[in-house]
């Protein structure tokens, strides 16, 4: 019949639209996190020795940097960027990011005093919130019913993949160009790489679903107010705090731990490399499970792996050991970041993940801050020894593992209907 057939084609072209924009979608948010988060944050550590070397800064104060934006942008300009968010749409947010991500490499490259230095670093901050994980995360929540899980654990690749080829990139360019022009160059590529593709995505709702073939009514306002007042929010809040402040103290100083270790530079270097290959294992892994299962268990599952791995590190040496740890490690670290969106999607809806995720990162950043900051100032230089400052994120990382087992169930496994 020709009205059918009318009708059938309109369907054909309504669906492969919609699979269009959630294919761009899912590269736009890729790309942003492989160049805000791979790039930019494993990337600029890179440089740090040039640092020290060329302006006579100490280590502590080239790694001071990084806690100091986060601590600054986190609590002064994390708890609005949700609601700019929600106000504005993730694609601006993430267009806006990659240009703050540009310049703050751009600048970072000649600034030879400490307080160009830190405002730069603060930019970089800056752009890690408007153009990084959150804008992403909503943007990907917005355009996925099914598969969701899948769809943010491949974006996620973007971070592993990132942080994975940024030393080989940042090696190359500073051989040839020398290191001030090599960041310069890594800021360009920040443009490059993540600018581009958000512009292009429409709004989700001008773009028509083959699910929904009639107008949806207004949806009711969003209650922050009552989600802040929910113990649910904190036991999330406060459980995600906890895993990401282990894996943040593990990170910041596994080079140096491996340095005590009798590790040379190759050597610490192909821990790393594996450590962050294996969080694209993990992104993956954990995404199709989240699709499967309770995302409430699969979280458990998560920070239970994080609080396994840490202790390889302090156990007498055996064959195998820190490439285990590597593994593992390295598997909680790529799905502890992707999962926490898709709970708190979960939990409170996906029309509240800006202004919620917009306060977990927040509180997510403290973390990552702070406990690198106490397993330093624990860290044993008589017997060149982690094990107290390690201990400590074991027992972080269990209690978060604790926190998570508190949610309600029956919230948590409305992922899995």
């Amino acid at each position: 019949m020709p009205g059918l057939h009318v009708m059938t084609n309109d369907s054909s072209r309504t669906s492969a639209g919609w699979r269009s924009s959630q294919a761009l979608t899912v590269t736009a948010a890729f790309l942003a996190l492989f160049a805000l988060v791979g790039f930019a944050l494993y990337g600029l550590p890179f440089f740090y020795d040039f640092m020290t070397r060329e302006y006579g800064w100490s280590r502590a104060t080239v790694t001071s940097g990084n806690a100091l934006g986060k601590l600054l942008v986190g609590p002064l300009f994390g708890f609005i960027a949700g609601w700019l968010v929600d106000r504005f749409g993730p694609q601006r947010m993430m267009a806006a990011g990659a240009w703050m991500g540009g310049l703050a490499l751009a600048g970072l490259s000649v600034a030879d005093t400490l307080p160009f230095f830190y405002l730069f670093y603060v930019l970089n901050a800056l752009a890690y919130v408007c153009g990084g994980p959150l804008p992403c995360q909503v943007l990907i929540a917005r355009r996925f019913d099914k598969n969701r899980g899948k769809a943010m654990g491949i974006a996620y690749l973007g971070i592993g993949a990132g942080g994975a080829l940024v030393p080989l990139v940042a090696a190359r360019l500073q051989h040839v160009l020398g290191w001030h022009h090599a960041l310069l160059a890594l800021g360009v590529l920040i443009v490059l790489l993540a600018f581009p593709l958000p512009l292009l995505l429409k709004n989700p709702s001008a773009v028509p679903r083959p699910d929904r073939t009639t107008p949806q009514p207004a949806a009711p306002a969003v209650d922050i107010g009552a989600i802040l007042r929910s113990p649910v929010f904190y036991l999330l809040a406060f459980g995600s705090m906890c895993s990401i402040g282990a894996v943040g103290g593990v990170m910041q100083h596994l080079k140096l731990y491996l340095r005590d270790q009798t590790f040379t530079q190759e050597g610490a270097a192909r821990v790393l490399s594996l450590v962050l290959l294996s969080s694209l294992v993990g992104r993956v892994l954990m995404g199709w499970l989240a699709d499967r299962f309770s995302r409430k268990h699969v979280m458990l599952l998560i920070y239970l792996i994080v609080s396994t791995a840490i202790p390889l590190l302090l156990l007498p040496a055996f064959p195998g050991r820190i490439y285990l740890f590597a593994i593992l490690f390295g598997i909680g670290l790529g799905g502890d970041y992707m999962i926490i969106p898709l709970m708190a999607g979960d939990l409170f809806g996906v029309r509240a993940l800006g202004r919620v995720m917009g306060i977990i990162l927040v509180a997510d950043g403290v973390a990552e801050s702070a406990f690198p900051m106490l397993v330093g100032a624990l860290y044993n230089e008589a017997a060149s020894s982690y094990a107290l400052g390690f201990s400590v994120l074991i027992a972080v990382a269990l209690a978060g593992a604790a926190l998570i087992a508190f949610l309600p169930k029956q919230l948590a496994d409305k992922a899995a209907k």
